[in-house]
């Protein structure tokens, strides 16, 4: 049957085979499997940072909690710019990090969609304006735990929603528990954080007055 199709119907289907066994890999040295990978993962990643910092400059600009946020930093004397606020791949399982140089990392390969993004942000925007009205000393633990405290409840990051993606679902003071949990998590980070009961008992000892500032918000958001 291969031999009765003309010339140009061969080279569709010799480019149709071609593609076939690309795509499986057939064929192909491990050396050539490795580099194809390689050009597939940057791809992917290209793909991914582009559509953060689509996702990014678009909160900017539209985004109550982070308008609210921008306007409320620039107040505290930190201007919001999508530099200060890269999209870059993270090896750890983080969406997002603040440096105290003013730097909020947007982890691209680890946030699912623009609600998992806004939330980010806004996580790590109470981070900077802790860090402009209170002078955060981050290897305090005492200090780390309540800006995380604060972030974790105020950016939305333990509304229902977020903690069902997580698989977590609770009813009794459930705001709360999420808000202990994720704040001793990210406590684990902490150089002077010894264990998980260490971070745990650094979260207990401020929550009540960290929970209860709502600063720069009137209520919890």
């Amino acid at each position: 049957q291969y031999q009765a199709l003309d010339a140009n119907d061969k080279g569709l289907f010799d480019n149709w085979v071609r593609a076939f066994k690309t795509n499986l890999g057939i064929g192909r040295t491990p050396a050539e499997k490795q580099q194809a990978s390689a050009r597939h993962q940057f791809e992917k990643d290209k793909s991914d940072c582009e559509r953060c910092e689509k996702t990014r400059d678009h909160l900017l600009k539209n985004s109550p909690i982070i308008l609210f946020m921008t306007e409320h930093l620039k107040d505290s004397g930190y201007t919001v710019t999508k530099e200060k606020m890269p999209c870059m791949k993270c090896s750890e399982m983080r969406s997002g990090g603040y440096a105290p140089n003013g730097t909020i990392q947007l982890c691209y390969n680890q946030l699912y969609g623009k609600n998992h993004t806004e939330t980010t942000m806004a996580h790590e925007m109470i981070h900077a304006y802790d860090q402009h009205n209170f002078n955060i000393k981050w290897l305090n633990l005492e200090h780390h735990a309540c800006t995380e405290i604060r972030a974790a409840s105020l950016s939305g990051d333990c509304t229902w929603f977020e903690e069902l993606l997580r698989g977590n679902i609770g009813f009794l003071k459930h705001h709360q528990v999420c808000v202990k949990r994720r704040a001793a998590l990210s406590l684990l980070g902490n150089p002077q954080c010894k264990s998980q009961k260490h971070a745990e008992a650094a979260v207990n000892k401020v929550f009540q007055s960290c929970f209860t500032d709502t600063r720069p918000f009137d209520e919890i958001y």
